[in-house]
């Protein structure tokens, strides 16, 4: 789909919100579903689209009350999606897929737009929408939450690049070869109920963000290197069936999984392992995806939820602070979600008392161009050494 088709097509069924930042990259916001960063492209109306957007789903109009499945490139959701304090699944339940559905106040409604008074910069420059919205749901512990959420969507320059990935990296940015856009999401949950406890259930925040997938899209996603004795895996693969070797691959710097939305996988990386930086690259289209998202000095010390599904769970505090999901057939008669595969971040969680807050912020660029150019960009912000990745690709 093309960037223009995107438009037209979002534009026939939902309210837009398109920034601009003047040099063709381009960003779509729908406040209505939920607040989403729809798509984005390097390339003004003719260039791509480049976050996955359901069309089909779109244009049938009906809700599905396990997953509205719009598509876009950057949701809000909350975790733990799995466990003794699941958001997905009621108690008693099973976890298993028949069972799962996404949160009511996570699944439908809208975000308000709103207009900052603390800053005249924010206002009407076509770079930056705040939207807010009141949350409230109940977890598997039946313990009861009442939030509301702030999402602050702006776009970033060459400067933000250079401070998230190196002088290298905006170098090469800066150049004039490679066509590029990139824009942060800054997310807050404040708590209006009762204080969190540990005891009845905590929640972070989740930004899952899904892209448009190819036969030759591979993600990769730079850990920590270290000894497992100390460490830990680098890798979890086995949130649904073991991943077969010829889709994950370790190497000494960085995890390489397929993304081509032919097998329903998914995979993390802990607390111990993580990195705040991951991405992907599409050889086909000439896309390197590049993220970078909020993650504390001690990421070991902190509370993060384990997302995944079944109970009894030994450590519901000790979770990733990272996944990437492969949409695939799920098995038995049941259709795959879409052509897409997902980049996600997460939160630390906290007790957090009646009227504290909790922010966690991502960042993401799009990168299109020839591969020599885009390859110099993606060694100084992910340390690897694309005609390796490209082997293990193909």
């Amino acid at each position: 789909m093309r960037y223009a088709q995107a438009k037209q097509l979002l534009k026939k069924h939902t309210t837009v919100v398109e920034l601009s930042d003047g040099h063709g990259g381009q960003v779509i916001v729908c406040p209505e579903y939920q607040g989403r960063v729809m798509t984005s492209t390097c390339n003004n109306d003719e260039g791509a689209s480049l976050g996955w957007v359901n069309r089909s789903f779109i244009e049938k109009g009906e809700k599905n009350g396990q997953f509205n499945n719009y598509g876009g490139e950057d949701r809000l959701w909350l975790s733990p999606e799995g466990g003794p304090y699941s958001l997905w699944f009621a108690p008693g339940d099973k976890q298993e897929l028949s069972n799962w559905h996404t949160p009511a106040a996570l699944n439908d409604g809208s975000f308000r737009e709103v207009k900052p008074t603390e800053s005249k910069s924010d206002q009407g420059d076509g770079k930056v929408v705040h939207l807010t919205r009141d949350l409230e749901f109940v977890n598997t512990a039946k313990t009861k939450f009442e939030l509301t959420a702030h999402r602050e969507i702006r776009l970033l320059g060459s400067a933000d690049f250079g401070k998230m990935f190196g002088a290298g990296a905006m170098k090469s940015l800066d150049d004039g070869k490679l066509k590029w856009v990139g824009y942060q999401t800054a997310n807050t949950i404040v708590n209006r109920g009762p204080a969190m406890k540990k005891d009845s259930g905590l929640v972070s925040i989740w930004i899952l963000s899904m892209m448009v997938s190819g036969p030759e899209t591979m993600i990769v996603v730079p850990y920590r290197a270290g000894d497992e004795s100390e460490l830990g895996p680098v890798v979890k693969s086995d949130y649904f069936d073991q991943i077969p070797a010829d889709r994950l691959h370790i190497t000494p710097s960085a995890i390489l999984f397929k993304g081509d939305s032919h097998y329903r996988s998914k995979i993390g990386v802990s607390q111990r392992r993580g990195k705040p930086v991951a991405g992907s690259i599409d050889f086909a289209s000439g896309v390197l995806t590049l993220i970078s998202f909020d993650l504390p000095e001690n990421p070991a010390g902190k509370s993060y939820m384990n997302n995944s599904w079944g109970v009894p769970q030994e450590l519901p505090y000790t979770g990733d602070v990272f996944n990437s999901y492969n949409d695939g057939p799920p098995g038995g008669d049941k259709p795959q979600l879409g052509a897409f595969y997902e980049i996600e971040s997460l939160s630390p969680a906290a007790e957090l008392a009646t009227g504290e807050k909790l922010s966690h912020h991502q960042r993401t660029f799009h990168i299109q161009g020839d591969l020599a150019a885009l390859a110099l960009v993606a060694k100084a912000a992910l340390g690897v050494d694309l005609d390796e990745v490209k082997k293990v690709s193909k």
